[in-house]
């Protein structure tokens, strides 16, 4: 929820990724209450096409903020909308329940083409939902088309495993043959998200320096590493809201930073129970790796289990705060060419499927 990640990519939506310039549009402090009030409105709904008054509002404004973070982007690197073939468009998630088969993303995809001039694809989790998938993560295929190009000193470490640590985290492997498995890890920043705002009104625990200043309590981290979640059969996914929030009176302020930030990387490390074997590369991407204390706790807890290297992904040549925009360009292509987005074993759908609604810009007479 804090703002638009916007990333160009070069691609065939299959083995050819040549990736390119990126930017980061901030929201700001009224909209992010906006948007918080929108999963507040959203928690009621029992449908992905249901909205309330309020809902209605914020996805017009939503979509309307996309468009222009791709008209600045274009004009800061002097590009224009006829240069770009396509938008993968993801939105705002405010509800995810894969449980009831339904998951609702704000945003208009229609409109995003209006104003942006350029064709759109949208709404890229429904169709794994009809197919008994859950609907996420839908990144690991894009995670198997770059570990196929990873540069030399990495090539050979497959079994790798590709974690974006964002709200929720979540987890690739690719295999040694390619073979693709994917799920929730578990929680990422929200937690810590929600504990130094409360405790303290700050939005985010900024490179992780509250939690330098704290203790990990282990009663703590044990209750969270003993929720169910992490006993379910995978493939798996989370809503942000599926992991209750630290009781304000638990801890102080540091040592919840602290505690919580040791949760997000023992619950990836607990994560392997469910892979074949233990990765032998681990590649960290999303905002989470920003934070000393989860890098410095996931890079220990790897050594114990095989001594496998826990790298950020630009030490491999990637983006991390780009990535998953990047993805949704990449998937954007494969729903195109009617490639498959979803596997049985990413999202738990009965057979790879592709996904998404192409859309492209109307002229004035067409939209009367």
């Amino acid at each position: 929820m804090d703002g638009i990640d916007v990333a160009l990519i070069r691609t065939d939506g299959l083995g050819f990724v040549e990736t390119s310039c990126a930017g980061e549009y901030p929201y700001d402090a009224a909209f992010k209450k906006r948007i918080e009030a929108g999963l507040a409105d959203a928690s009621h709904l029992e449908s992905s096409i249901q909205r309330t008054p309020f809902l209605t509002d914020l996805e017009q404004e939503l979509t309307h903020r996309h468009a222009l973070a791709i008209q600045r982007f274009l004009a800061t690197h002097d590009l224009k909308a006829e240069n770009v073939d396509v938008i993968g468009f993801h939105g705002q998630t405010v509800l995810h329940r894969h449980q009831k088969g339904y998951t609702i993303q704000l945003g208009l995809g229609q409109l995003l083409a209006d104003e942006t001039g350029i064709p759109v694809v949208f709404d890229m989790r429904a169709n794994d939902m009809v197919h008994g998938g859950q609907g996420a993560p839908l990144v690991p295929v894009f995670h198997q088309a770059l570990a196929a190009s990873l540069p030399p000193e990495f090539a050979g470490k497959k079994p790798v495993a590709f974690v974006n640590i964002g709200g929720i985290s979540n987890i690739s492997y690719v295999g040694k043959s390619g073979e693709l498995i994917a799920f929730d890890t578990g929680p990422g920043n929200a937690l810590i998200d929600q504990w130094v705002f409360a405790k303290a009104g700050i939005p985010f625990d900024q490179g992780g320096a509250i939690a330098a200043e704290g203790n990990v309590i282990q009663a703590i981290t044990d209750h969270y590493l003993a929720q169910p979640f992490f006993e379910q059969k995978v493939p798996k996914s989370l809503d942000r809201n599926d992991f209750k929030p630290l009781d304000e009176g638990a801890a102080s302020l540091e040592d919840g930073a602290r505690t919580l930030a040791h949760v997000s990387a023992a619950a990836i490390v607990k994560s392997c129970d469910h892979l074949p074997e233990p990765p032998n590369l681990w590649i960290i991407c999303g905002g989470g790796r920003k934070n000393p204390k989860i890098m410095n706790d996931l890079a220990k807890l790897v050594l114990a289990k095989n001594g496998a290297p826990v790298i950020l992904a630009e030490e491999a040549g990637l983006d991390g705060d780009s990535m998953e925009a990047e993805a949704w360009a990449y998937l954007a292509v494969r729903s195109i060419r009617q490639l498959p987005l979803t596997f049985p074993q990413t999202t738990g759908c009965s057979r790879a499927v592709s996904g998404g609604i192409l859309v492209f810009p109307q002229t004035e007479n067409e939209a009367r």
